[in-house]
């Protein structure tokens, strides 16, 4: 009796295990009934020179968990799909020296494409205040470039700002499906100081991905007992950096002092504007909306594909 009794066991285990293979087979056939589309930037990233092999649809991976998810458009960011909103955050409390950048930065903003959208915001006491809305009026944008008011601006989370702006204000315009923000900080946190865990920065890297912005980042000092702080600047560029990797973004710093140029990293960053694709995917079904992990990878050697770590996806509909 005993053994019939394990044998039932068992035939019912083994129908339960089959009706739920079932039931998840059925429910990925149900996804492509109503299946939810996500779009991200990627750029392509040479790993050795600057040329950049031709890179198509079935080269692209999207993992997600263990699932690999379909990849309905590969699409390069040129021509009529070449439309960016590009920001350029400037921390007011930054130093002086900041200044001596500017022609740089000017030259930077003049040589972007017709089809880029500049906007030119100055980053106050966790807020932006915006001093050029988004215009294809480069000149112009450039013009409103001015020197940072230091010790004067307060001494807020950089990264307050960027949730401040990227939550409320940030237009969305179909024909601009890229958003990039440049930030140009020390990335110092005056609330937390340092250490592994800031609450800002995690809120900042969570609402630029849901946004889909793509955050980059020059180092450059703040005013005052920031500037020259070991422990802040060490903590504050830990912070820039995981700012910039998780969203899909580069980083760009060198030692604790101030960068002597910044042409170097304004033409790394040209370069990476022209080489963005628009990746369109059809993520694994998901009751409630979110942000899910992702990774891409390809078999086109020599290259890097540079992207957010996780994406927002809306709740699956029926």
């Amino acid at each position: 009796m005993r053994r019939s009794h394990y044998v039932v066991a068992g035939l019912l285990a083994a129908a339960g295990i089959a009706t739920v293979g079932v039931y998840r087979a059925a429910a990925r056939q149900g996804q492509g009934q109503n299946p939810v589309q996500v779009q991200m930037t990627v750029s392509v990233e040479p790993r050795h020179g600057m040329e950049i092999p031709q890179i198509t649809r079935d080269d692209i991976v999207v993992t997600e968990g263990h699932d690999h998810d379909k990849v309905t458009k590969w699409v390069a960011a040129q021509g009529a799909n070449a439309g960016l909103d590009l920001l350029i955050l400037v921390d007011d409390s930054s130093a002086i020296s900041l200044g001596s950048q500017f022609e740089d930065i000017r030259a930077f903003i003049n040589s972007q494409p017709p089809t880029t959208f500049i906007g030119i915001g100055y980053i106050q006491n966790g807020t932006v205040r915006m001093v050029q809305t988004f215009t294809q009026d480069h000149a112009s944008a450039a013009k409103t470039l001015r020197l940072p008011m230091g010790a004067a601006a307060g001494m807020a989370s950089p990264y307050m700002s960027i949730s401040d702006y990227v939550v409320k204000n940030w237009p969305a315009n179909p024909a601009r499906p890229r958003h990039v923000m440049l930030m140009l900080t020390s990335g110092v946190d005056v609330y937390y100081g340092g250490g592994p865990i800031d609450p800002y920065v995690d809120e900042a890297i969570e609402d630029a991905q849901r946004a889909g912005i793509v955050i980059y980042s020059i180092y450059t000092p703040s005013s005052g007992h920031a500037g020259h702080s070991y422990y802040l600047n060490y903590w504050a560029k830990n912070y820039l950096s995981e700012v910039s990797e998780m969203t899909g973004g580069e980083s760009y710093w060198l030692g604790f002092g101030p960068a002597v140029n910044f042409t170097p990293y304004l033409d790394q960053l040209s370069h990476q504007l022209q080489h963005q694709y628009l990746l369109t995917f059809t993520p694994q079904p998901e009751k409630k909306a979110g942000l899910q992990r992702v990774r891409l990878s390809t078999e086109v050697p020599g290259v890097d594909l540079v992207a957010p770590k996780s994406v927002f996806v809306p709740a699956t509909t029926d």
